[in-house]
């Protein structure tokens, strides 16, 4: 069993939504609700809530809950069911790359989904070429923009461009490219700089408010940190069946 779970009282920190639909349950389990320096922390809503944690509290183990009012779910994973195998040590532990992009000023974003480079002016494209480990990759790409992606956030944006997604490395998608280049794969331990030849162009991560400008002829370097989120019950959390439930609107 993880030592965590072994602990006689866990500090928990809950983000999200709806968490006084959580709060009650949380009462019949070994925890302490914290907001400060927590062991674990119980995000209650979607993907959303889950990339929101991961910035107020990033590095620290996570388990996400979809959240009833919003998100059915099949019968196995009531969150009753999923609070108890959580405190039991039962739900599977997942390792999350995390993305990190660098500006030569030393502006920085970071993200467990993805980084995205995309046009400023809704009217022009941008222009960009991609090196990797310092061999051109792409010499050069037209299109509405870039998505830099990890494998957990390969569902997301990077599916919806490629329809597909990936398992390992680090997933380049260009949206909407006009000579209809989609996507490459390359190894987690890739460094990638990306250099802007016609901007502007506005780069963000996840679900991040903040947005960082970018002119022609900047250069972004964007590889995974060594640093690592663990999460609990990622498979509950994208349980297949659930989805079905979502996506036929079972409330």
């Amino acid at each position: 069993m993880d030592a965590l779970f072994e602990k006689k009282e866990i500090h928990i920190a809950v983000t999200g939504r709806n968490l006084d639909d959580l709060r009650p349950l949380l009462r019949m389990f070994p925890c302490r609700i914290v907001t400060e320096r927590p062991d674990l922390v119980i995000t209650h809503g979607g993907d959303g809530s889950l990339l929101g944690a991961e910035r107020d509290y990033p590095g620290i183990p996570k388990c996400p809950i979809r959240d009833d009012k919003q998100n059915p779910k099949c019968p196995r994973h009531a969150i009753l069911n999923t609070l108890t195998q959580l405190f039991a040590g039962k739900l599977k532990a997942t390792r999350l790359v995390k993305l990190e992009a660098t500006l030569e000023n030393g502006e920085k974003l970071s993200g467990i989904n993805d980084i995205t480079i995309g046009r400023r002016i809704a009217s022009s494209a941008i222009r960009y070429r991609i090196w990797s480990n310092g061999e051109l990759l792409v010499p050069q790409v037209v299109a509405d923009s870039l998505i830099v992606a990890t494998p957990f956030g390969s569902t997301g944006y990077f599916q919806s461009i490629t329809r597909g997604n990936f398992q390992t490395g680090i997933g380049l998608a260009f949206n909407n490219s006009m000579d209809l280049f989609e996507y490459t794969i390359v190894p987690d331990n890739a460094q990638l700089s990306v250099q802007l030849l016609r901007g502007p162009a506005a780069m963000v991560a996840d679900n991040d408010p903040r947005q960082i400008d970018l002119e022609t002829d900047a250069v972004i370097h964007i590889q995974a940190t060594p640093a690592t989120t663990i999460l609990y019950g990622l498979d509950i959390f994208r349980c297949l069946d659930c989805f079905d439930l979502r996506k036929r609107g079972r409330f």
